[in-house]
């Protein structure tokens, strides 16, 4: 395998790590003011927040699947 190759993978797994984990933070942000605002709300606010936090998981996991694929080429 050659060195540019491998430097273009190395940064879209970083991408697969650091995109994520901004999501989490995020969410857990406007999740923790949504219920600031309204305590009362906290049964949708969690739904929201774990059907987005799953889907984002969900996404990582595509993408750090991919990449091993074409690490493993």
């Amino acid at each position: 395998m050659d060195l540019p190759r491998n430097i273009a993978l190395t940064l879209i797994f970083a991408i697969c790590i650091i995109v994520p984990a901004l999501v989490f933070a995020a969410t857990g942000h406007a999740s923790i003011g949504a219920l600031g605002r309204n305590p009362s709300a906290a049964p949708k606010i969690l739904t929201a927040m774990v059907i987005t936090l799953i889907v984002t998981m969900a996404v990582a996991i595509v993408a750090f699947l991919i990449v091993w694929q074409l690490y493993t080429k």
